[in-house]
């Protein structure tokens, strides 16, 4: 069983923390396309272009 992501073929991970800000971003790319999908959670969660993702958009 895999346990990490980096494991599948053609994908890449990237993530960099602001620590001074208390927050950071992580980057998976799918060198040969994906289905995309997003959760957003928070109580001011700030979002952008994420309706791209909505079907038949």
């Amino acid at each position: 069983m895999m346990n990490k992501i980096t494991l599948i073929p053609n994908i890449k991970v990237g993530h960099s923390t602001q620590d001074k800000e208390n927050t950071g971003c992580t980057v998976i790319l799918c060198g040969e396309g994906a289905v995309a999908g997003v959760d957003i959670r928070g109580s001011a969660p700030g979002t952008r272009e994420t309706e791209l993702l909505r079907p038949g958009f």
